[in-house]
């Protein structure tokens, strides 16, 4: 309990020191910024491009637009947030799924992993902007009975596809951290590979799991923001930081407003990875004292 207290300390301390970081900027920066050769070292601190935090926070509680009955910015936020976090959600379920079955596949066959870990790790570094196109394009083909396909369905896609390798690639090394007294035991009594795998290896690899997990996380979620960008989805945290910035001359502070609930974002997934490690942590520690 302490550590997890100290933790959101820590989180919170973090937050309150990058607004203070922000405002001292704003107050000693140069309004125009300052350039060396052509190359912007240091950004501007006008209103326009550098609004106060107070602004962006009032931004919230304001309406969207000028009409009886308007959503506030808040609300819009908070309902782009949702709709991205279950596209994030699905993606990155779907991503890991895919990750640990290759590094389980992989484990299993070594040619398999000579031939195809280069390949998950070449994939990550493939623009998600270039292909997100493709995604749209490929699965406006595909149709299953009623179902057709959806651009949410693109988001979860793209967001599966960045989530898969930090499993794959924290799985596998997990998978091949089993003591190799352990595994020299279980083959000298001739234990099944599947029993292996649930009784030796996937124990092993808990402590790596949850590394990446995390990190899938993190990636289901910027792959969910940027595919919504690149698609055109609407309704996500990703569109609404479009809209906003296309309304930047005369309202600066919409556009952090959206950035700030896309960073809340990012935060709750990796909260919630990190309460799923808490409770496996517990889980073994409650395993070993029955052991013991």
């Amino acid at each position: 309990m302490n550590g997890r207290w100290r933790r959101a300390g820590v989180v919170a301390l973090t937050v309150v020191g990058l607004l203070a970081a922000w405002e001292g900027y704003k107050a000693v920066g140069p309004v125009d910024g300052a350039s060396l050769g052509g190359v912007r070292l240091l950004p501007r601190a006008d209103d326009r491009s550098m609004p106060h935090v107070g602004e962006v926070l009032g931004a919230l509680a304001r309406p969207e637009v000028d009409a009886p009955g308007s959503r506030t910015v808040g609300v819009a936020v908070l309902t782009g947030v949702l709709s991205t976090l279950r596209l994030a959600l699905l993606g990155g379920v779907l991503g890991s799924a895919v990750g640990l079955a290759l590094a389980v596949l992989m484990q299993r066959l070594r040619l398999l992993e000579a031939g195809l870990l280069p390949w998950v790790v070449l994939s990550q570094t493939v623009p998600i902007i270039a292909i997100a196109p493709l995604i749209t394009g490929w699965g406006g083909a595909v149709r299953l009975g009623p179902w057709a396909w959806t651009p949410q369905a693109s988001v979860v896609v793209i967001a599966a596809f960045l989530a898969f390798s930090p499993v794959a690639v924290g799985a596998l090394r997990g998978l091949q951290s089993a003591a190799p007294a352990a595994v020299e035991l279980f083959r000298s009594y001739a234990v099944p590979w599947r029993s292996q795998l649930l009784h030796l290896r996937l124990p092993a690899a808990r402590p790596y799991l949850v590394p990446a997990l995390r990190l899938a996380g993190a990636q289901a979620v910027v792959g969910a923001i940027v595919a919504e960008i690149s698609t055109g989805t609407r309704g996500g945290i990703g569109r609404l930081v479009i809209e906003y910035a296309q309304q930047a001359t005369s309202s600066p502070a919409r556009v952090y407003a959206a950035i700030l609930g896309a960073a809340a974002l990012g935060l709750l997934v990796a909260g919630l990875v990190g309460l799923v490690g808490a409770r496996e942590d517990r889980r073994a520690a409650a395993a070993v004292e029955v052991a013991a």
